[in-house]
């Protein structure tokens, strides 16, 4: 069996792109090979057709690579896999700020984003929660970047970009930058503010002595900042050893705080300042995936559901 595509680190702009969808977006592997396959494409096209720097392109060259996929014999499915594919890239470089503008949205179906998100039940989560280590630094840590990735729901790039000076423990806040420099504050539950209370006092001092520049919170064996990545792999050992599913990624986490709290009866408005969207069009997904579980809860229970 051909083995899973992982991207390299060095694959400009598309690798940062690929580890992007992986940290953030909690993309299997297999996906992320189709991914790359379509922008290599577009990236070979532009090459000869379209050459200079990518915030030079317009919407005009973006219709030549229509007709270009389109007189390729493709079929209209395959053509909108590409443009969609390429339409989710643009955003990405949209919000990292290398370009003003994702022109290709004026040419694409629905993107990645629109997909119903992975969320865990409270007992999934709560095995999650459960899953490192409380025995060793690493496994404290561990536990301490779980409890604060769902007690906040902030991105995985958040999580990893909070420094001491952004805990309020005794408040019970964490101040977070967003997309955009967007900074809000976020209230922590008693579980997240113990387990980083711990690791702050008894393991953080440790890791980071040969460090002691370091402003992380979270920090490698070495002492280093913790990574987007490094973030990432820590949910997903922590989720294979709890049995759960290999598709459970930090974003699950961000995921599954907002539904939990809709399901709890928060209001949409608070939801959305929590999650720092700056559109509650974004935040009302999760009243989809609200939705969504209780017509399998409708269809399991109610004596008129089930088929005659």
């Amino acid at each position: 069996m051909k083995p899973a595509y992982r991207p390299a680190r060095n694959q400009d702009p598309v690798g940062p792109f690929l580890h992007y969808l992986m940290a953030e977006c909690g993309v299997s592997p297999h996906t992320l090979a189709a991914y790359r396959s379509d922008l290599m494409r577009f990236l070979g096209w532009r090459r000869e057709h379209a050459p200079g720097p990518i915030e030079a392109l317009d919407v005009g060259a973006l219709r030549g690579y229509v007709d270009h996929l389109a007189g390729s014999g493709l079929a209209p499915s395959s053509v909108s896999r590409h443009l969609a594919s390429l339409s989710t890239f643009f955003r990405y470089l949209v919000l990292e700020g290398k370009l003003t503008d994702n022109i290709a949205k004026l040419l694409t179906a629905p993107a990645l984003w629109d997909r119903l998100p992975v969320v865990l039940g409270p007992s999934a989560v709560e095995r999650l929660l459960a899953a490192p280590s409380a025995e060793t630094r690493l496994g404290r840590r561990d536990r301490a970047a779980l409890e604060t990735l769902y007690a906040t729901g902030c991105r995985a790039s958040e999580v990893v970009g909070l420094r001491p000076c952004d805990l309020d423990l005794e408040a019970g806040l964490a101040r977070c930058v967003g997309k955009g420099d967007k900074e809000r504050r976020v209230p922590m539950g008693s579980r997240a503010r113990e387990a980083l209370a711990a690791y702050l006092k008894r393991d953080r001092p440790y890791l980071i002595a040969r460090h002691p520049e370091t402003e992380a919170v979270f920090v490698t064996r070495a002492g280093k900042p913790l990574s987007r990545m490094g973030l990432w792999r820590i949910v997903k050992q922590c989720a294979a050893a709890a049995g759960l599913s290999p598709e459970v990624s930090p974003h699950t986490l961000r995921h599954s705080f907002a539904t939990h709290l809709l399901a709890g009866g928060a209001d949409l408005r608070a939801v959305q300042e929590m999650l720092g969207h700056a559109s509650i069009a974004t935040t009302q997904v999760y009243t989809r995936v609200e939705l969504s579980r209780l017509r399998q809860v409708h269809a399991k229970f109610h004596p008129r559901s089930a088929p005659g």
